[in-house]
């Protein structure tokens, strides 16, 4: 899998994912067998670039190669400029949001509500290209709803306006995240185009993602809510697809060593504050379907200190984890 000048170490990407694709997430994904991560959406409107969560979103020091910086917004000249402001800041390849169903986002006509005017999509893509120097890619949906399936036409349109690759999650905006991906359309889009075209949508087992691979001829496929918790879904795709044999799954205590470790880095990236915020999510993904997991994580959400949460992670995986009420002293003997 190529883009442009870079050549990925495999054809397994990361999607962007608003709140969740920051770098941390990404370094450890391309740790555990990602060819390529893209990072979470980053606004054009130039009045933002100042902002706190606008440089943590630029900074990618210690990243891997290449790094793909998504933008997201709805006016040529302001996308040209996000995409020279992150060029100037280490980005290596920029991806335009032309996918995102949030209506925050549609509501202010960018992400997928984009692909309503195909006239502005070419205008957007144009800008955007002859702004910099750089591979510039393309993530859209199927269309904006089951009837307005125009995939093929914008495919068509980012093709002659230099897009370098193109990544489609199988859904319509109208669709959101709900029912299940379709691949047919991506399958119809590879036969009309000659840029590299990636699969989205619902690759959860690395026996879906050579199904889908092998039914749609995709060059890629991008992993984005299947990752969350499970970032070692990559090698075990990868090791699939070459050898056709599973790899063992990860044990209990590589699971715990993997998310220990993602937490120091969140807490590093963030700060002591917001890090704890957000390692919430992360420890609630990681720990999904364990035995006790849902009380633990209504525990662990009300606590307010990274030392303390460290600990219960740690209490949880060692099988120690009990929650404030069950460790009072003298519970079980007024119970009885």
């Amino acid at each position: 899998m190529q883009i442009g000048k870079y050549k990925l170490r495999n054809n397994l990407i990361v999607a962007p994912m608003a709140g969740v694709t920051d770098r941390p997430f990404r370094m450890l994904c391309k740790r555990m067998g990602a060819g390529m991560a893209v990072s979470e959406m980053v606004a054009s409107n130039s009045l933002l670039y100042g902002s706190e969560k606008t440089k943590r979103r630029a900074n990618h020091e210690g990243e891997v190669d290449p790094i793909s910086v998504q933008i997201v917004g709805a006016d040529p000249k302001m996308l040209a400029e996000a995409a020279r402001h992150n060029v100037d800041n280490g980005a290596q390849i920029i991806d335009i949001n032309m996918g995102c169903p949030a209506k925050k986002i549609c509501n202010v006509m960018a992400g997928s509500a984009l692909m309503q005017n195909e006239k502005l999509v070419a205008e957007i893509l144009e800008a955007v290209v002859g702004a910099v120097n750089v591979p510039v890619t393309l993530k859209t949906r199927t269309g904006w709803d089951k009837s307005h399936k125009n995939a093929i036409n914008i495919a068509r349109i980012a093709e002659a306006s230099g897009i370098q690759a193109l990544a489609i999650h199988g859904r319509t905006r109208a669709c959101g995240y709900s029912g299940d991906a379709e691949y047919d359309t991506i399958r119809a889009v590879k036969a009309e185009i000659r840029i590299p075209v990636i699969a989205n949508g619902d690759i959860t087992t690395p026996e879906k993602a050579k199904y889908v691979l092998d039914h749609t001829g995709a060059d890629a496929v991008m992993i984005g809510r299947a990752a969350q918790g499970r970032p070692w879904l990559f090698r075990e795709i990868e090791h699939y697809l070459i050898t056709g044999t599973h790899l063992l799954a990860p044990t209990h205590a590589e699971i715990r060593a993997i998310l220990i470790e993602h937490l120091h880095d969140l807490y590093q990236f963030y700060g002591e504050f917001t890090g704890l915020r957000v390692a919430r999510k992360h420890i609630s993904w990681y720990t999904r379907g364990m035995a006790g997991s849902a009380h633990f994580r209504h525990q662990m959400n009300q606590m307010e200190s990274i030392t303390e949460q460290l600990q219960a992670v740690q209490d949880f995986f060692n099988g120690e984890w009990q929650s404030k009420e069950e460790a009072l002293p003298g519970t079980e003997e007024l119970a009885a």
